[in-house]
């Protein structure tokens, strides 16, 4: 009699332990696990015929465990009994028979009685895959008599057509669960990172385009200066909208492979980079201007390359270096890629390292040595799927106490890269009467904005305060002093300003309130729906827009 495996679940290894010692009797495989995740690796990797749940578990009960299990379709049918001290009043065990569980056994428990069970359901379990290895057979002499009699090569053909269907719909069915993988890779991605870096980026490009807005009106007539100033704005405007971008990344859900300048590319999103790494963290660019295009989807590159350099951060908790290079060398191209031209892109970094054995999962979906939520293990798998769907492969060296270097090969594309045409802008120009000012109270954590912003409001003739607190704001509007119209930031400490706009709107209702971000999901809630906003960076001319739609005729007349 070929023993069967049967599994035991419970996180108290003496428990496991009292299973093992009453079951060895029975001569079948006793397989332990203290936790679902570890049942469920087992159950993926072995064929089980019985399987011992406790039902109060700290991380996942018995109930959730058996749930998942019986999602799987090889164990829809596997016998599950319940081990339980507790919950065994008939709403739980009715609870536990609708979860999957066959039986239930209480503690303390009875030895031959657990026996007896697990016995019942590993002989039924034997007998049950002896029918369907008969009835194998029986389809097998069934085939073979079959094809005996369907001698011709039009029948052979239809069972080849009929081969060729099946791979194609498991090469579908990859390719939807690869796609599904980097949907769900962006938006982690986008979720932990665009939200800091969009803000304090956007807050650096509002008060570099505000003061060189308010220094072009101011220079003399000089074509010469008026074209650096220009050049300067264009850009800072295209930084904003490289954020923007980033924004968007999300949303989209197809490569859209081109020819990429790799050097210029980097350099667009190397301040991103920097702002996303924060301090302490040097980057090193190795990268000559000789290297030829890439084929890829610039987008889904350029977060690959976030995701990279965050890792390598993570890695390198004092500080360090991460180094970015580009090669190609056809000499170094790995043997799995297919014939052509490659380059081989590498980040390194300068951190604790990897074992071979945590080296060797590093790459695999939902892995990750960070702390508990502190990452998703779906980064590495995300730059993984991206060069494999593009044409090349993802390798991985690492030396424990030395850092880690990702290698990413991109096939080269053929065609040249297409020249981005240059965007000209048209300066437009403001009227600034100093009659009819506004009071205007400029809320913003960030000195540089709220100077940027109160400038640009004094040059339409209004009268800007500033302070640096949602608190600092409603003492002012608290001690009577006049204010016409209030313009915050959102992402402030203490209290946002979504917060500081209801707080107004309960103790001094008609009193306007723009609400200006670089980016923040801003509440709908409690009246904030219809709110005035403005998104940063923005011009003095969308501040003179949002002026006169919150006062309306007043600032106008200013």
């Amino acid at each position: 009699m070929t023993p069967v495996n049967i599994l035991l679940v419970d996180d108290q290894p003496a428990k496991l332990l009292s299973y093992e010692v009453v079951l060895q009797e029975l001569g079948e495989n006793l397989i332990k696990a203290q936790s679902g995740r570890e049942a469920l690796e087992h159950l993926l990797r072995n064929e089980i015929a019985v399987i011992l749940v406790d039902v109060c578990m700290p991380e996942q009960d018995g109930f959730e465990l058996v749930s998942m299990i019986r999602e799987h379709p090889r164990y829809q049918h596997t016998a599950i009994i319940f081990v339980s001290a507790v919950m065994m009043a008939e709403p739980d065990r009715l609870r536990g028979y609708a979860a999957g569980a066959v039986d239930y056994v209480s503690v303390p428990i009875v030895p031959d009685v657990l026996r007896a069970k697990v016995r019942v359901f590993a002989d039924l379990y034997r007998k049950t895959r002896e029918l369907e290895r008969l009835n194998a057979q029986l389809e097998d002499r069934v085939r073979e008599r079959t094809a005996e009699l369907e001698a011709s090569s039009t029948q052979l053909r239809q069972l080849n057509e009929e081969l060729e269907q099946r791979i194609e719909q498991r090469t579908r069915e990859r390719e939807d669960a690869l796609a599904q993988l980097f949907e769900a890779q962006k938006l982690d991605t986008i979720g932990q990172l665009t939200g800091g870096v969009a803000h304090d980026f956007n807050n650096l490009l509002m008060a570099v385009l505000g003061s060189l807005n308010l220094l072009k009106k101011r220079l003399p007539a000089d074509e010469k200066s008026e074209r650096l100033v220009a050049n300067a704005i264009q850009a800072a405007e295209r930084g904003a909208a490289l954020t923007q971008r980033l924004l968007a990344f999300a949303r989209r859900q197809e490569l859209k492979p081109q020819a990429v300048d790799f050097l210029q590319l980097f350099d667009n999103i190397q301040d991103l980079l920097g702002k996303a790494l924060g301090p302490g963290v040097e980057i090193s660019k190795q990268i000559p201007p000789t290297i030829p295009p890439l084929m890829v989807d610039s987008n889904q590159l350029e977060l690959a390359l976030l995701n990279l350099f965050v890792n390598a951060r993570d890695a390198m908790a004092g500080g360090g270096t991460i180094t970015i290079s580009a090669s190609e060398d056809g000499a170094l191209r790995p043997s799995q890629l297919a014939s052509g031209r490659y380059v081989r892109i590498g980040v390194s970094d300068t951190g604790e390292g990897m074992d071979a054995a945590t080296a060797a999962r590093a790459a695999e979906p939902f892995f990750t040595t960070k702390g508990l939520g502190k990452g998703t293990g779906l980064g590495l798998s995300m730059v993984h799927g991206l060069a494999a769907q593009s044409g090349g492969i993802l390798e991985l060296s690492s030396v424990k106490g030395k850092g880690t270097t990702v290698f990413l090969w991109l096939p080269v594309a053929e065609t040249p890269v297409a020249l981005e045409p240059t965007v000209q802008i048209a300066p437009q120009e403001v009227s600034s009467p100093a009659s009819n000012a506004l009071s205007v109270l400029v809320v913003d954590d960030d000195a540089l904005v709220s100077m940027g912003t109160a400038a640009m409001l004094e040059d339409l003739g209004h009268v800007a305060t500033e302070v640096s607190s949602a608190a600092q704001a409603l003492q002012i509007l608290g001690s009577g002093g006049h204010v016409d119209l209030v313009i915050t930031d959102h992402a402030m400490p203490g209290m946002t300003g979504a917060e500081l706009a209801r707080s107004i709107f309960s103790s001094f209702p008609g009193l306007p309130v723009i609400l200006a971000s670089g980016y923040a999901e801003l509440p709908e809630d409690h009246g904030l729906a219809d709110m005035l906003r403005m998104t940063k960076p923005f011009t003095q001319e969308q501040l003179h827009a949002a002026l006169q739609r919150a006062t309306g005729d007043r600032a106008s007349a200013a």
